[in-house]
């Protein structure tokens, strides 16, 4: 069951992303629009992360960071982890002088892990730390953060900064073999309150492993067959096994679908900001088209007498001016999505557009009924009529502005909630995951 879901979270994660990366990858066509240069330059970067988190979802790799402070064992930790020593270890400060990444491939797992070895968090000025952290974690489906004892305030600003990233984080204490029981013990009750200056951060038992990945070697006395006794240095083996047992349960319960998390993550953030670059290039030509818009609605409006071709004219205005914003932009939105982007306006709107409905219907009829008599009776009925049209003009123009700027602001921030969009597939992935699962405990940040 678990697996078929997560299979389920994959595919809705590939169809979004294909879709995604097929629309903006032609969305000139679309539109039959010249190429836009600045446009083309402006989104090359996001247009480039959404192609990568789809090759990523393809090749199956979920990515497991580490950070920490230095020598706390993350190398190590990694190293013990797939049992072999591929990253460099040692007493020497700072022996990682940059992230370094190292394949795993779990024993009957169908997904390909890759650990990121980062430099330690102290050795690394604040600003680039920062930067770093933020861009390892944002590539990471799940981030090990190694310390060895107390939690430093280093540790504590770094941890406030790793859970901004919204991922699933596993505290690894490492070094208890360095402590005696009593002292691991009380250690490791401190870790699950995490005290930063903001606020108080829980951990759950589940959430803190202890290790020794690189236990210091122990005297230890041998007993020959003829008797002789003498003391030699011992190295015992690393004790991961609950870390290797907790990442590998993780992998299977919920790690296609942190995955796929991930990229739609990726995904989202990538489609606002194309949005945001498009809205802020075209931003004169969208303010031109908006008022071209208001002043025709205004003036359509005025001039008709007909009350029901008042009502209908204007709605009919509206989403064209959506459909015409929608088409500068290049963002996808059908006919039928503009109509139920006209709909929510109206509802969000507090009800303005219900108002603007009212108001012309109550002007529309007596503007009718003038017009019926003004050209029989007299002048004054004229300029009555023609006051009505005035002020039914002006109102009807100004809650057409007010459909073209919530549309401006719809078609930048609601981009990725199609159907298959990647807030949408986010959405349906959290809905659906098991409540002992990481992805439920980061339900309300996601």
């Amino acid at each position: 069951m678990l697996s078929s879901r997560q299979e389920i979270h994959l595919q809705q994660a590939h169809t979004s992303l294909q879709h995604t990366l097929s629309w903006y990858g032609s969305f000139r066509r679309h539109w039959n629009y010249p190429p836009d240069p600045e446009l083309q330059a402006a989104v090359r970067k996001d247009l480039q992360i959404l192609k990568g988190a789809l090759d990523k979802l393809e090749q199956n790799i979920i990515r497991i960071a580490t950070f920490g402070l230095v020598s706390r064992g993350k190398s190590a930790v990694i190293n013990a982890l797939i049992g072999q020593t591929l990253l460099d270890t040692g007493p020497l400060h700072g022996v990682t002088q940059w992230p370094k990444s190292v394949r795993w491939k779990p024993p009957g797992d169908k997904v390909q892990v890759e650990f990121i070895d980062t430099p330690g968090l102290d050795e690394i000025e604040g600003k680039t730390r920062a930067n770093m952290a933020k861009e390892v974690a944002y590539q990471a489906d799940l981030i090990l953060f190694v310390v060895a004892g107390d939690i430093t305030r280093t540790e504590y600003e770094a941890l406030e900064e790793l859970q901004r990233s919204q991922k699933p984080l596993i505290l690894v204490f490492n070094k208890i073999d360095l402590y005696p029981y009593q002292d691991c013990q009380e250690i490791y009750q401190q870790l699950q309150v995490i005290k930063t200056d903001k606020q108080n951060y829980i951990l759950s038992p589940e959430e803190i492993v202890r290790v020794a990945a690189e236990p210091q070697p122990v005297l230890v006395k041998v007993k020959y067959p003829d008797g002789k006794v003498i003391e030699e240095w011992e190295t015992p083996s690393p004790q991961v096994e609950e870390l290797r047992r907790k990442i590998l349960t993780v992998l299977n319960q919920e790690g296609r679908s942190l995955l796929s998390l991930n990229v739609l993550m990726q995904a989202k953030e990538a489609e606002e900001n194309i949005a945001k670059k498009t809205l802020a290039i075209r931003e004169k030509e969208a303010e031109t088209i908006i008022w071209n818009f208001t002043k025709s609605k205004a003036l359509a409006v005025a001039i008709n007498p007909v009350v029901f071709l008042d009502l209908i004219g204007g709605a009919i205005t509206d989403l064209a001016l959506i459909r015409a914003l929608a088409r500068l932009y290049g963002l996808p939105i059908t006919s039928y999505e503009a109509g139920k982007l006209w709909k929510k306006i109206l509802v969000s709107s507090g009800g303005l557009l219900l108002g603007e409905l009212t108001t012309l219907f109550i002007l529309g009829l007596g503007k009718s009924t003038l017009a019926a008599v003004s050209f029989l009776e007299s002048s004054a009925a004229l300029m009555t009529y023609g006051s009505t049209a005035t002020m039914q003009g002006g109102i009807a123009g100004y809650y057409a502005y007010i459909v073209g700027k919530a549309a401006q602001e719809y078609l930048e921030k609601g981009c990725s909630w199609s159907p298959v969009g990647s807030s949408t597939v986010i959405q349906n992935i959290i809905n659906e995951v098991d409540a002992h699962t990481f992805i439920y405990r980061l339900r309300e940040k996601l």
